[in-house]
């Protein structure tokens, strides 16, 4: 069961707006967290920070606490593992240029899905997924939706099985810069790399731990060890990888869009006692409200 972190002090560190792959726009993204009774939030896009203004912006008027953030793609062993970035500065300029190549990564990437599905006859399907993703780099989701709206699917789901999924025809592997490239990118911003998500990668325990230790040596300082869609056994794996490789631990819900009650904004399991949370490393801690 997912429940929220504490009544004062409800922390998400992971979600995505329409700046990536996300169905909410960065300000309804924020309203709605404040809804939920979220305090701090990390908009964490993929390889964007396009809808940070925005974000920061309607976190001022809902009086949520907005925390730079992303969420990177980078390559271990030849797989796509996805770290976040926290607290680092948006506006500098060498991160900006490194998120500039990620962005045309993602590019070239859309192109190469959309002449891959070219044989499904939709006139401009690069176009009309670049608008569902608000003129923004379009994903897999929303060529998703664009198949869904042509009638080629039933739903999403569909597509996914048909064409997007992994090993399908618009499965396209982009290139990415290697782990430790973007944990650097992050360090040299000022901010804290996080090892996102780590059960979503299907490795083995030994895998992980491997990676685990690898993202480390590279100077990553955060795992997430609560996120959605986990067990209480991966909570339990994960706050023991935690405490072993002596990281700091995250949390956040991935959120994504409305209407998964397993995925909500705010609405995590409680970590495990015993652990350093990352907000305390902030360049301005997030702490607990002293008792009045």
């Amino acid at each position: 069961m997912t429940i929220p972190q504490d009544p004062d002090l409800c922390i998400d560190l992971h979600c995505h707006s329409t700046a990536s792959d996300g169905a909410l726009s960065p300000a309804a993204l924020v309203e709605r967290a404040a809804g939920h009774g979220v305090s701090h939030l990390s908009l964490t896009d993929h390889d964007t920070v396009a809808g940070l203004a925005e974000a920061e912006s309607a976190a001022r008027e809902c009086g949520v606490v907005l925390i730079p953030g992303v969420e990177l793609s980078c390559l271990w062993k030849s797989r796509t593992i996805h770290i976040v970035g926290l607290d680092f500065d948006p506006e500098a300029p060498d991160f900006r240029r490194a998120l500039q190549g990620q962005n045309e990564n993602r590019w070239a990437r859309a192109r190469m899905i959309a002449e891959r599905l070219g044989k499904l006859g939709i006139d401009d399907l690069l176009g009309k997924a670049t608008e569902v993703a608000g003129g923004d780099v379009p994903g897999r989701p929303h060529f998703a939706a664009v198949l869904t709206e042509a009638g080629v699917v039933r739903n999403a789901a569909q597509a996914f099985k048909r064409y997007l999924g992994n090993g399908k025809t618009g499965d396209v592997k982009a290139y990415w810069p290697e782990l430790s490239e973007v944990v650097r990118w992050i360090n040299e911003a000022g901010g804290i790399a996080v090892l996102a998500h780590p059960r979503k990668y299907q490795l083995t325990a030994t895998k992980l731990r491997e990676l685990t230790a690898d993202f480390r040596r590279a100077g990553g300082r955060a795992i997430e060890v609560s996120t959605s869609g986990q067990s209480s056994g991966d909570l339990g794996f994960l706050a023991e990888l935690c405490r072993k490789e002596k990281l700091l631990a995250s949390q956040g819900s991935d959120f994504h869009f409305p209407g998964a009650p397993w995925c909500e904004l705010g609405r995590i399991m409680k970590m495990p006692d015993g652990l350093e949370p990352v907000w305390h490393s902030f360049r301005q801690p997030i702490l607990r409200p002293a008792p009045v």
